[in-house]
């Protein structure tokens, strides 16, 4: 007996609400900004895209390497799709979301390795927090590559 979970089946356990219901974008939102750790935002972001990540890439790298590093690996290539995606509309090699996604992928192992909670700050400091996380890493990325400097 296969244990799989439909598109539909994932979003609704995503953002409370069926896929294309009114609100989800409203529910995602509020859910992954208000997350109480780095790691439950990615959780509930984009649950669309998460779910194929997961199913296609995650699952798949974690059969044969530690999970943290089947995370890293995809945060990886959902960067590397971003990229692609930015090419193809610039008609240009773009390379910015994966080493962006790539060390966002990382910030999320740490800070589940080193088990960094906030859930019990009211929302709007959760939401302050998980942007900051996205901002650090957002920064970092563009002084590596050059864009500040």
């Amino acid at each position: 007996m296969q244990n799989t979970v439909s598109l539909s089946q994932y979003v609704r356990r995503r953002n409370g609400v069926s896929l294309g219901a009114n609100h989800s974008m409203r529910n995602m939102l509020s859910r992954s900004l208000g997350a109480g750790s780095f790691p439950v935002f990615w959780h509930y972001w984009n649950p669309i895209w998460g779910y194929y990540l997961s199913r296609n890439i995650m699952k798949p790298l974690g059969l044969f390497m530690p999970s943290w590093l089947a995370v890293v690996f995809t945060f990886l290539v959902s960067g590397a799709l971003h990229d692609l995606a930015v090419s193809l509309v610039k008609w240009k090699v773009i390379i910015f979301f994966t080493p962006w996604f790539s060390l966002m992928g990382v910030a999320v192992v740490l800070s589940k390795y080193f088990a960094i909670s906030y859930r019990s700050y009211p929302w709007i400091v959760r939401a302050a927090i998980n942007i900051l996380f996205i901002g650090s890493t957002l920064l970092v990325t563009c002084f590596v590559e050059g864009k500040y400097a």
